[in-house]
């Protein structure tokens, strides 16, 4: 009796230890494809702030956490459903929507470059809570409708790190993956919108902290100024990488050897060979990102006025 005890207790901890295993493998996995998927959450994260912008600060965190709700009905009730289906039957369509995805990225990426060079652009490019009294119900709606592309584009890219795992473990990864990423992007845009608050109430305390009250008061604007031109680099640099690798997976192999070869030739290069290995392929994949979104501005801009209306609703 005692040992057949034993020997379940040794079942039990044999099956503990797997589990443990199995949870350590599937947060893995779920870090590996969140992280391929930076780019787009840093851009993610730089253009919600926008759609606060203007509005009574005590509407800031209650408007975020409905849109942070509508992200994650987003990728759990439309966006994962399709990926696992697609990526199960027809997985040759993951690579080609991911592909499609990064065309986007170029395109919104050069199209900001040229609204900020040429001035263009006007108030239809800025969310309604910045240019008028709109509902917060048609502002909430529009951040809702961005977030659906990039969230769109962020499981792909994650998708496509996992696609070689099981359905389920797949399934599983790409849970943790929608919930950790939703966390991320909305916890750090809910800090950066209430930071020129928190600011301002180091000053009215006064003390040692008020100083430091000031400078995030005064920091925040270029905080997202900078925010904005990183997010800008981040759709250049992973459309062009995605549409890099695409083409090299669907049978075009030319280009992305070429870059593999030019990584190779300085990968030898003592103490900064991984480094301007690194360089190069972003750097590359930056004038790709550049070459393909110049290419789609050109195409939209010989579209009618309210087809490119439509592309950005």
């Amino acid at each position: 009796m005692a040992g057949g005890l034993v020997g379940l207790l040794d079942d039990i901890a044999a099956l503990a230890k797997l589990a443990a295993a199995s949870v350590d493998d599937v947060g893995a996995a779920a870090g590996r494809a969140s992280a391929k998927a930076a780019g787009v959450v840093v851009d993610d994260t730089a253009v919600t702030p926008t759609y606060v912008h203007g509005l009574a600060a005590e509407r800031e965190l209650p408007i975020i956490k409905r849109i942070a709700v509508g992200s994650l009905r987003n990728k759990l009730l439309f966006i994962l459903p399709a990926a696992l289906i697609l990526s199960e039957f027809v997985p040759i369509l993951v690579e080609i929507i991911l592909m499609a995805g990064g065309a986007y990225l170029c395109f919104e990426g050069v199209e900001k470059i040229h609204h900020k060079l040429t001035g263009h652009g006007g108030d239809h490019d800025l969310p309604a809570a910045a240019i008028g009294p709109e509902a917060e119900e048609k502002t909430i709606a529009g951040a809702i409708r961005t977030d659906f592309i990039l969230s769109g584009e962020i499981m792909v890219i994650a998708l496509k790190e996992v696609i070689d795992e099981g359905f389920v473990s797949r399934a599983v990864i790409m849970l943790v993956v929608a919930f950790l990423i939703t966390a991320i992007v909305y916890g750090v845009v809910a800090l950066i919108v209430k930071m020129d608050d928190i600011g301002l109430m180091m000053v009215e305390r006064g003390g040692s902290s008020a100083g430091f009250g000031r400078s995030l008061v005064s920091a925040m604007p270029k905080v997202l100024q900078a925010l904005t031109v990183i997010g800008t680099a981040a759709m250049l640099w992973v459309g062009g990488h995605i549409m890099l690798v695409g083409s090299d997976e669907l049978g075009w192999h030319g280009p992305y050897d070429l870059v593999h070869r030019m990584e190779e030739s300085v990968h030898d290069v003592a103490g900064i060979g991984g480094l301007l290995g690194w360089l190069i392929n972003t750097g590359i994949s930056a004038l790709i990102g550049v070459a393909v979104g110049a290419v789609v501005v050109g195409v939209v801009g010989q579209l009618p006025i309210g087809s490119k209306e439509e592309l950005h609703a």
